[in-house]
């Protein structure tokens, strides 16, 4: 059974007023950076700070990769407000059906990670790969380069707004959902959070048709062992990678790819997941309809 979900979206943006190189005033919009305290039956966990675009996937993604909780049915519900905590942050209010077993324990140590916005991991989740094993998969370069278009065509609060980052879920080249927020690490939380109340299930699709994530940022540690979580084997940057990343990466057999835009890609690891295309790079050739 699937949680129930308050819709507690916030405005993304907010207008200011700067002045410009010439002096000038000019009026324009920034992100609407909010903090949002989750309380778990009642009692505080953390304070995550996003846009608040999807709060309750957020809420439940940041639960499911920090492996507080194994499925959304241990969620009974989560209500958002953004106007119930102290000095103007929002509340976040998960309600399980029995509890999460051994809270204190699993959250007595926290990892501060390289994620814009702060971001931070409970226990050993670095280090603790065993039993995350991805599902085969065989990915076009031809989906790449959609993805690549994709995201390039995408309206965003980044090109209205800057100073966020952003992550989109692909499936045969087609994009599913894309998230912004202002660290890459909530924007693929909320991604699990939504994969779970849609009931996809990353490893039960054909090899050739594998799930793929994008991301703005680069490829570290966090990223990699969150898309590992989810059952995603193909994550792609326009940024680069990490030597954690790198490492974890080919530990776990994940296929990453960076420094991707336009034709230009590099493969780090598990290249034998991509199916090479090569021709698709030369400029003057023209890739097949998608």
């Amino acid at each position: 059974m699937l949680p129930r979900l308050t819709q507690a979206q916030a405005p993304l943006t907010c207008r200011v007023k700067a002045v410009n190189e010439h002096g000038q005033a000019e009026d324009l919009s920034i992100p609407a950076e909010r903090a949002l305290t989750v309380y778990v039956d009642k009692r505080e966990l953390v304070t995550l700070m996003t846009l608040g675009a999807h709060p309750e996937w957020l809420v439940l993604g940041y639960l499911r990769n920090q492996r507080l909780i194994d499925a959304p049915s241990a969620v009974e519900s989560i209500t958002v407000d953004w106007d119930a905590g102290e000095g103007g942050a929002g509340v976040a209010a998960v309600k399980t059906h029995g509890g999460i077993a051994d809270l204190s324990a699993k959250t007595a140590q926290r990892v501060v990670t390289t994620g814009c916005g702060q971001g931070s991991m409970f226990g050993d989740l670095l280090t603790d790969l065993d039993g995350l094993n991805l599902p085969p998969a065989q990915w076009p370069q031809q989906d790449l380069y959609a993805m690549v278009d994709a995201i390039r065509l995408q309206e965003s609060t980044y090109k209205s707004a800057g100073s966020v980052h952003a992550c989109a879920l692909f499936h045969l080249g087609d994009m599913k959902l894309f998230v912004e927020d202002v660290g890459r690490h909530n924007a693929i939380d909320t991604i699990a959070g939504w994969m779970w109340m849609h009931g996809i299930h990353p490893d039960q699709a054909p090899i050739h048709a594998p799930w793929a994530f994008y991301t703005t940022g680069r490829l570290t540690s966090e990223m990699v062992l969150k898309a590992a979580q989810m059952q995603v084997p193909v994550v792609v940057s326009r940024s680069g990678i990490t030597q954690m990343g790198f490492e974890m990466a080919q530990r776990l057999g994940l296929c990453t790819v960076g420094r991707a835009t336009h034709k230009r890609f590099l493969c780090y690891t598990a290249p034998q997941v991509l199916l090479w295309q090569p021709e698709l790079a030369q400029t003057n050739v023209k890739r097949a309809p998608i």
